[in-house]
């Protein structure tokens, strides 16, 4: 790979296309060339740089790489576009809207060799950062359970998929990636009641490789929003708020009581509490240093499109759940961690 600067391109400037413009506008070593959007407005790409109409045009402009952030339906043929070309691309999650999409996006990235990831962010949310490298440390002993909940008010931006694959996605994979378990049994159930044809609630539990449970907790009808996930273990529990980047430990306690009846109680007891103090980077910006460093060959961290693929397909099988009414039993699934 050249030592030039990267010529990045960016397809979609909705809400979080431009994020992404803001940050691939500042970013080291990379320019923003061009972005290709039908009805954005030419003043809200940063720097200048030229809008253009569709991904054709913007491949045109000469590209290292592409983020793809339209929506999520249309992420298949864009990306494919892109494979074609011979273009890197950073697709933004879900990877895809059908699981067949999404491994077909998979295998013509591969198919040429081309650095492809998908932007899982919350794995550069610094609490969930630090959430790994304690669990990874055996700070917590074995894990039992991985609690999620994220919720919030409805986005009118998101029209193409139900509260499933545009949230609940996050909580898949930041469970898989924390604990390195994959899904083998998930049930759920879902409600819509915000008027359109996708579900705006679901209540998901899944049994994962290594034994411990998972719970997930996702709507779009809640006026106030949580992003927290809490991991329950041997040792102990911590708490992660992603919102505000946030990790406490709460531990075990290990005080014996002289309290008779109290004795014969095996559970825990309340112990000490720590708030760590995290350094707390953009995860954006972090995602997007970590994707130009594999497109230039550096040591870098990315959810390839195989961890994006095994995500989507957990999604679908919590709809084939809920439409079925029981438990669904999941293949072997890709490793969280790489």
């Amino acid at each position: 790979m050249s030592t030039e600067r990267l010529r990045a391109g960016l397809v979609g400037l909705g809400a979080m296309g431009r994020n992404h413009a803001r940050v691939l506008h500042a970013l080291g070593g990379v320019d923003l060339v061009g972005v290709a959007d039908l009805v954005a407005d030419a003043d809200a790409v940063p720097g200048g740089a030229p809008l253009v109409g569709d991904v054709t045009d913007l491949i045109a402009l000469g590209l290292d790489y592409a983020v793809v952030a339209c929506p999520t339906a249309y992420h298949e043929q864009v990306g494919l576009a892109l494979a074609e070309a011979g273009v890197h691309a950073l697709i933004e999650k879900p990877l895809a809207h059908t699981a067949e999409a999404a491994a077909a996006l998979a295998a013509a990235f591969a198919s040429r060799g081309l650095v492809a990831g998908v932007g899982h962010i919350e794995r550069y949310n610094p609490a969930v950062l630090s959430l790994r490298a304690r669990l990874e440390a055996g700070e917590l002993g074995e894990v039992l359970q991985v609690v999620t909940r994220r919720q919030g008010p409805f986005p009118h931006r998101i029209a193409d998929v139900g509260v499933v694959k545009d949230l609940a996605t996050h909580d898949i994979d930041l469970t898989s990636f924390v604990t390195g378990q994959s899904y083998r049994t998930v049930s759920a159930q879902t409600v819509s009641r915000s008027g359109r044809e996708h579900e705006d609630l679901v209540s998901a539990v899944g049994q994962l490789s290594g034994g411990a449970v998972a719970n997930h907790s996702v709507n779009w009808l809640s006026p106030f929003k949580e992003r927290t996930a809490v991991v329950t273990g041997d040792r102990g529990c911590f708490v992660a708020d992603t919102l505000t980047a946030d990790l406490t430990f709460y531990a075990n306690g290990v005080e014996n009581t002289e309290w008779e009846a109290l004795r014969a109680f095996r559970g825990v007891s309340e112990g000490d509490m720590v708030r760590y103090a995290i350094r707390k980077r953009e995860p954006l910006l972090v995602e997007h240093e970590h994707f130009r460093d594999a497109v230039l060959e550096r040591e870098a961290d990315i959810v390839d499109l195989r961890q994006g693929l095994a995500t989507v397909e957990v999604s679908e099988q919590m709809l084939r759940s809920a439409e079925l009414g029981r438990t669904v039993v999941l293949a072997d699934a890709v490793p969280a961690r790489s």
